[in-house]
Parts: C-alpha cells; structure tokens; sequence
C-alpha cells in the first residue's frame, strides 16, 4: 500500500501521526497502519464516503477502511481512493483519476 502511495503521489511527505504512518501534501493525503488482521487506510471521511459502494465487502467507519490480511489488497481501488484525495486536496498526481 505504500509504494503505491509513494508512486501515484510522489511529493507527498511522509511521518507518523496520531502513532501511523501519514502522507501530506500541504495537508493530509492519507493514513495508513498495520493491525494483527488487517492493514487500514484512512482516506478520510470523504475517501470513504465517495467510495462507499465499492467498499462494501470491508469493514469501514466513517474515514477508515480495513483491509484483512488473509485475501490480497484491492490496489486498483486503493489506487482510485488515493488520486480522489490527491485531487481533492489538489496534490499532484502521476495518474489522472479517470
């Protein structure tokens, strides 16, 4: 999850906030963190509620999406997730969000 973080926005800056990793671009980008049974992505509230839909097979709150171990990540949805708040935030992205 994370190169493909690094590869579509490749500006944003890493660290660690609230105890996870963060990316930002002058604002927040994205979160994410490893669990014991998943890994989650923290789009925000509007990463998940623009994706709602999509995301319905994972467990979810309000701008938080988890991921469990035991099946492969949905990286062409983490990737759309990503560029939506790239462009959001008006980040500069390698791939256009289509």
């Amino acid at each position: 999850m994370r190169a493909t973080i690094r590869n579509l926005v490749p500006d944003a800056t890493e660290s660690i906030r609230y105890g996870i990793a963060a990316f930002h671009v002058d604002q927040p980008l994205v979160y994410i963190a490893g669990f014991k049974d998943h890994v989650s992505l923290f789009p925000t509230a509007s990463g998940v509620r623009t994706f709602k839909k999509e995301l319905k097979e994972f467990k979810m709150s309000t701008g938080t999406i988890q991921f469990p171990l035991d099946q492969p990540l949905p990286l062409d949805l983490i990737e759309r997730i990503v560029l939506f708040r790239a462009k959001e935030i008006g980040a500069k992205s390698h791939k256009k969000l289509k």
